[in-house]
């Protein structure tokens, strides 16, 4: 940009300079020399607010952003926000291998994960009121983070505890979309339901940490023994598929996820 414009000053600076010799010499103070004197006093005057301009303009400049910019965002809150997510994928990679070794002793890590991302979940808030510091990406960040470790998990270890077949995955499936749905309307009613607040008063519908719960079922059913053939409430056939009665837990979770229902937050 500098290069173009001197290109383009350059004419005006040598009509200058002529200008300024014939200044230099009274004797020719022709009509001519005068309109050149004219003319190189409103050329300069132009060359000075260009000048003027090209320094705001390198001044204003916006910098280039560095290189890990948003990790350097992150408030303190945040990475328990994270940490909180790390330990719902955690807790999915349990299940995942005890489906491969038949061990029961990833179950129990899986349901010890999602009460230690609850343990981060509950942090997290606390620190960013004690902070002071808030953002709309921790928001998102916390719901994203919310719906691995509360919504995802719980269904997956239903599913490895031995909820397979058709109904229990068309039910698993809707708890997880009744999650995503009750974060969803969250994130968009909280700044009203808080009451100009920083801390929101009450909540419509269980909040999705409340499947711990379930998750608690489980941890006790697999304590006893209590999987696959041999889960709570056996099994019931609709239709030449299955259903076990004990997935109904997870609907009526999601139903009231979604629900109206207010419910103090405490």
């Amino acid at each position: 940009m500098t290069a173009a414009l001197g290109y383009c000053m350059a004419p005006a600076t040598r009509l200058i300079l002529s200008a300024n010799i014939s200044m230099l010499n009274p004797k020719e103070s022709t009509p001519c020399s005068i309109v050149s004197r004219r003319i190189s006093r409103e050329v300069t005057c132009i060359l000075s607010i260009l000048k003027n301009w090209c320094n705001l303009t390198v001044m204003t400049a916006p910098k280039l952003n560095k290189p890990f910019s948003m990790i350097r965002e992150f408030h303190l809150a945040d990475w328990f926000t994270l940490a909180n997510a790390v330990c719902g994928t955690g807790a999915l990679f349990s299940m995942m291998t005890y489906l491969q070794t038949n061990d029961v002793r990833h179950i129990y890590f899986a349901c010890g994960l999602v009460l230690a991302a609850l343990i981060f979940d509950v942090l997290d808030g606390r620190i960013a009121r004690w902070r002071q510091k808030t953002s709309a990406m921790g928001r998102e960040l916390d719901s994203l983070a919310d719906i691995i470790s509360f919504g995802v998990a719980p269904a997956l270890i239903a599913y490895g505890c031995g909820m397979q077949g058709l109904y229990d995955r068309i039910v698993l499936a809707g708890f997880v979309a009744c999650g995503v749905s009750r974060l969803a309307r969250y994130n968009v009613t909280a700044e009203s339901l808080s009451g100009g607040e920083n801390k929101v008063k009450y909540f419509e519908g269980t909040p999705i940490p409340t499947s711990l719960l379930l998750v608690m079922v489980l941890f006790i059913a697999a304590w006893q023994g209590a999987l696959h053939e041999s889960l709570w409430f056996g099994k019931v056939m609709l239709g030449g598929f299955t259903l076990h009665p004990l997935v109904l837990l997870f609907a009526l979770s999601g139903s009231l996820m979604v629900s109206r229902i207010r419910f103090p937050k405490l």
